[in-house]
């Protein structure tokens, strides 16, 4: 096997790493509670820690990645997520385990963006480029699929601690694979930092990031919310007026004037927005109405996933046949329906009821593959490490959207439903029910979006080279999740 096949198996091992870190200590949580005496805030920040850090310096990675060299970046990124695991699975106190989740998202904020720049540069060939972003998409999707099932078994089996030191032998061989198989990425095209830069926009993520995460929580009108939110916004305008004036930005906002990279991000992350909040809420009606254990429901949703998986490496070919505006409004579409048909069924529901609609979810998301080759596709070369980041910024951003503005539509309503006498479970059920209905009319926007703005001639459907300069008339394909991100 040639050695850049091997660099894509490095950065998909990278890639699953970072995607269930996600999701895979959510089933451990009661274990790790008793065994650390922790409080139910500590055990929010174990799981909170993690993606507030990753989500709030992806910008700071990518553009690193773009300063500094994406193999040299990429490489440091898989080191601290290796070494930070190890140190979470051997913490004997919370306060240890919240520090070393927090620096695995500093590894995963490193390594995730640099990752997909690399495809890039790896490979120059459009064709199998779109290969290689279709298994590294198919990784990504299975490795959602893949945590809550790996966090249970580990948990009601083995030590806690062994659904973070798992990742020390992946991390080891992935440093080893990827230091032979990826090549250098030559001198890069630009040494400032910009640090004003990256200050703002890391400060915005965080603050938008934390107000999203402790909203419900804290209350949507407290102080500390609102005060979350207003940093975001000033801190969000002072990196536009800071970028606008620079003389060498860490993010040309004229970028944003592009149809497809603009028009393919707000695409990337209306799939977001159905992937996270439908995982979370289903799993949710599985365990509530069916009586599914954690681990049976995250097990639920592994058929879904391989079809993903299976289809992210064909869909390449679709978008070259089709196009990639409609294949990926196609896949959006098909999400839209399948959330859409989920909201019918009730407490009477069984799982071969679901399943059916759980598996056009998969079919339609495995569609979404060439989305992240037409946004690659949209910028010039130097700047894949920084479309990396905004794509992956994009990704956990609308997928946090997805878990809260889901989350406060069904509390909202199941506390008006519990208030006119309905029963607990009725209660659940209609806010759950009206959630999807939300989350299906949300993902359906994506479709006209991404006919507008991915729209293209069937020649131009896949970019002859990532960052190639493109005809007038536009360029070409791909998601997530982190991610399918």
């Amino acid at each position: 096997m040639q050695r850049r096949w091997w660099a894509l198996v490095a950065v998909s091992l990278a890639t699953f790493m970072t995607y269930l870190d996600n999701n895979v200590v959510n089933v451990a949580l009661p274990t790790i509670q008793r065994e650390l005496g922790l409080t139910i805030s500590g055990l929010e920040w174990i799981v909170s820690g993690y993606i507030l850090v990753f989500a709030g310096l992806l910008m700071a990675g990518g553009r690193l990645a773009d300063v500094f060299g994406r193999r040299r970046v990429f490489l440091a990124g898989v080191a601290l997520f290796t070494l930070a695991s190890a140190a979470a699975g051997l913490s004997g106190d919370g306060t240890a385990l919240i520090l070393s989740r927090a620096a695995q998202g500093v590894g995963a904020a490193l390594l995730a963006p640099s990752a997909l720049a690399l495809l890039s540069l790896t490979f120059p060939d459009a064709r199998e480029r779109g290969i290689a972003v279709g298994v590294w998409s198919a990784i990504g999707g299975l490795a959602l699929a893949l945590g809550p099932v790996t966090g249970g078994f580990v948990s009601e089996n083995w030590h806690w601690g062994w659904i973070f030191l798992i990742n020390v032998p992946i991390g080891v061989i992935t440093m080893a694979l990827a230091a032979w198989s990826i090549g250098r990425t030559g001198t890069p095209a630009r040494r400032r930092l910009d640090l004003p830069g990256l200050a703002t926009s890391s400060a915005a993520l965080f603050a938008l990031t934390y107000a999203l995460i402790e909203g419900d929580g804290e209350g949507w009108t407290s102080a500390p919310i609102l005060g979350a939110f207003a940093l975001a916004a000033v801190a969000a305008a002072t990196f536009v007026l800071l970028e606008s004036r620079s003389r060498e930005p860490m993010m040309d906002l004229s970028l944003f004037r592009d149809r497809v990279f603009s028009g393919g991000t707000l695409a990337m992350g209306l799939w977001a927005f159905g992937v996270f909040g439908i995982y979370f809420f289903t799993a949710l009606w599985l365990q509530n109405v069916l009586g599914f254990s954690p681990t049976e429901a995250g097990a639920a949703f592994v058929p879904m996933a391989l079809l993903m998986a299976a289809l992210a490496t064909v869909a390449p070919r679709i978008a070259a046949r089709l196009g990639t505006a409609v294949t990926v409004a196609a896949g959006l579409g098909a999400m839209a329906v399948a959330i859409a048909a989920m909201s019918t069924i009730g407490r009477h529901g069984t799982y071969m009821s679901l399943f059916p609609w759980l598996m056009l979810y998969g079919l339609g998301a495995g569609m979404l593959v060439p989305l992240t080759s037409a946004i690659l596709g949209a910028l010039p070369a130097e700047r894949a490490g920084l479309a990396s980041g905004v794509l992956n910024v994009s990704r956990e951003v609308f997928g946090l959207l997805g878990v809260t503005v889901l989350g406060a539509v069904l509390s909202a309503r199941a506390s008006a439903s519990a208030a006119a006498g309905a029963a607990p479970l009725t209660a659940f059920l209609d806010g759950y029910r009206l959630s999807l209905i939300v989350a299906a009319a949300i993902v359906a926007v994506g479709v006209p979006v991404s006919l507008v703005s991915l729209r293209t001639r069937r020649a131009d459907a896949v970019p002859a080279s990532a960052g190639a300069a493109r005809e007038p008339a536009g360029p070409a394909p791909e998601p997530v999740p982190e991610p399918v991100a």
